[in-house]
């Protein structure tokens, strides 16, 4: 990770543990540069990432203030966190139905960029909020860069477990939206009416490094989900 980008982590983290609120002050320019022991150009990509991100905005001549104004039980199409933690003030619980290393399918395989010989592993699992079904999800992880999973991460936080567990730095993701209807199957598993809407969510998500890792399709209970985006717009 790049030292801007882990003094990035580090204020993010700063605004959490503070609790700080949609328009609350940070520290002015200087004052960062003196705590982080860095040059103003570091810092400023620093904030730049932040500002991207929509965690913070900055006002020319008055200084850099919190953005984020979080909707309690809204999930961030943009984040490259994992939902647990746009949830972390629910109760959010897995069944897992299916775990096992397996041969990509062809659409799996060219999502991860790797071929049809190599292993994955194959996840799939219901997930609830409250004890209400959220979402089916049926996940590929490409096994020579995730090594191992087992019932007990699987049932938890698999991103958690990427992250602290293996030490892998999550870079982007590239996510694709469907609106369909549910089949017979996904329908059973979210406890809804065969035909009745649903959104589904394709995401590939790749390390710092631009390799892709994870390839998913989740399938959302249209009565439990509410999603949220965060833009930044620049006019002329």
């Amino acid at each position: 990770m790049l030292k801007y980008q882990q003094i990035a982590e580090e204020i993010e983290k700063y605004i959490e543990e503070n609790a700080l609120q949609q328009g609350d002050k940070l520290p002015v320019l200087e004052t960062l540069m003196t705590h982080f022991e860095v040059s103003k150009s570091t810092i400023t990509k620093s904030l730049d990432l932040l500002e991207k991100k929509g965690v913070v905005f900055q006002v020319r001549g008055s200084g850099i203030f919190v953005r984020r104004h979080k909707r309690k039980g809204y999930i961030s199409l943009l984040s490259n966190q994992g939902f647990k933690k746009d949830l972390e003030d629910y109760k959010i619980t897995s069944e897992v139905i299916e775990l096992e290393v397996r041969k990509p399918t062809q659409e799996a395989a060219h999502n991860l960029n790797i071929s049809l010989d190599d292993e994955v592993y194959y996840v799939k699992r219901v997930r609830y909020i409250q004890e209400q079904t959220l979402c089916l999800e049926e996940s590929y992880y490409n096994k020579s860069i995730v090594p191992y999973l087992n019932n007990e991460i699987v049932t938890e936080s698999i991103f958690n477990y990427i992250k602290e567990g293996l030490g892998l730095k999550v870079g982007f993701s590239d996510i694709y939206l469907h609106m369909d209807k549910l089949s017979e199957e996904e329908a059973a598993y979210l406890g809804l009416e065969n035909g009745a809407p649903k959104l589904l969510v394709e995401s590939i998500f790749h390390l710092t490094n631009g390799q892709p890792f994870n390839f998913s399709k989740v399938t959302y209970n249209y009565q439990q989900s509410q999603f949220f985006i965060q833009a930044n717009s620049h006019f002329s």
